[in-house]
């Protein structure tokens, strides 16, 4: 499976304006080509191939006065531009013939030099290469200094130079590992029940704390909004305090990821299967709890626990949404009709919630999630998985 590292660089004040010189080539041929498929629509031509729009907004435009600098960048740099824009066409295509699942793709649009995210890409075609001396060599910008986290499992493929909004740079590599990483088999499964009281509730009895770090640095991003607005719009001063708004923004994003990271490898490596609901985050982003709902960050937090079972060997599965989990008897598989909210058990037909002539204790079906006050119950399946 392919796998990405991340890494932080520091690149000098030298390469620096080499990796901006870059960034803004490569954004002025993403949009020479969108606005030259744009014009063939608009004209009724053909769909243009990729290897003439290549032809066209590349190799013919470095020969013309008007785009001359782009020789000053690596070729790979601007070829992988017009990839992107390539596959982004693709992605909306098969978006609205049905062929893709999720959410609808927009088509691309034009990027600006004002985004706070600037990437570029460089392939092997490009020969960049980690030195010995533990710097990374990127044609035409040089030999940058990384900061190595930990070491690549293998030779990698590809690397992305990005320029965030806080002006950090990062280099994400993108290596294919193998099949070696496989953790011991485990008796152990285990359903999460993510949820705002508890950010998870596990079948287990276990409930993990809400850390709501953007809650906690509310105080601190308050005075730092204030301080920007108070600025002239165009100054230098501006500018320097949407840095500072960016790095405590940037802050607590990387604490949020940090510590889902560490729980996720917990669960993953704790248990051979991990259920979890499919939650409609985005639905739920648009209702009165949209601050707590982004704050929690639950698909982040999913979207780890999938790659990291698909990578260690672990059983990952999606419970629907929809599924009646608080209405289900884990004895006969009866569903209940539908409760009030106030209900917090009930007794199934079958036997189970009543009460049992061996002197047993009446055995109940709890609402666990509810009581607990989660957003969104799981509830427990028992053998009905």
């Amino acid at each position: 499976m392919q796998l990405r590292y991340n890494y932080r660089v520091y690149p000098t004040p030298g390469q620096q304006i080499a990796l901006a010189r870059a960034f803004g080539c490569a954004r002025v041929v993403f949009n020479d080509g969108l606005r030259a498929r744009l014009d063939a629509r608009e004209q009724g031509l053909p769909y243009t191939s990729d290897a003439e729009l290549s032809r066209r907004v590349i190799t013919q435009a470095k020969a013309t006065p008007e785009r001359a600098w782009l020789g000053e960048v690596s070729a790979v740099v601007l070829q992988q531009a017009l990839a992107d824009l390539n596959a982004a066409y693709r992605n909306f295509f098969a978006s609205i013939r049905g062929e893709r699942q999720g959410r609808k793709v927009a088509p691309p649009r034009f990027r600006s030099r004002k985004d706070n995210r600037q990437a570029i890409r460089f392939t092997r075609n490009a020969r960049f290469k980690v030195l010995d001396n533990g710097r990374l060599r990127l044609p035409k910008i040089g030999e940058v200094r990384v900061r190595w986290s930990r070491p690549l499992p293998s030779a990698p493929s590809s690397v992305t130079v990005i320029r965030d909004a806080a002006g950090r740079y990062f280099a994400s590599f993108v290596v294919r590992t193998g099949h070696g990483e496989t953790l011991p088999p485990s008796d152990c499964e285990v359903d999460v029940d993510l949820g705002l009281t508890h950010f998870a509730v596990l079948s287990d009895g276990t409930k993990v704390a809400a850390p709501r770090f953007l809650r906690r640095a509310a105080r601190k991003l308050k005075r730092l909004q204030r301080a920007l607005s108070r600025k002239q719009k165009g100054s230098a001063n501006r500018k320097k305090a949407a840095i500072k708004v960016a790095r405590a923004h940037g802050r607590v994003a990387d604490t949020r990821r940090d510590w889902q990271h560490k729980l996720s490898t917990a669960i993953i490596r704790d248990n051979q299967a991990v259920y979890v609901e499919d939650l409609c985050v985005a639905g739920l982003a648009r209702t009165r709890l949209a601050k707590s709902v982004q704050d929690a960050g639950w698909a982040g937090f999913t979207a780890m626990l999938e790659y990291k079972a698909q990578r260690y060997g672990r059983t990952f599965a999606r419970v629907d949404r929809f599924f009646p989990s608080t209405r289900l008897c884990s004895d006969c598989g009866r569903i209940n009709q539908k409760m009030a909210l106030d209900i917090r058990a009930w007794g199934c037909p079958c036997g189970a919630g009543s009460a049992q002539r061996s002197g047993n204790p009446p055995r109940r079906r709890t609402l666990t999630a509810r009581r607990e006050g989660n957003l969104c119950p799981l509830g427990r399946r028992g053998r009905h998985r």
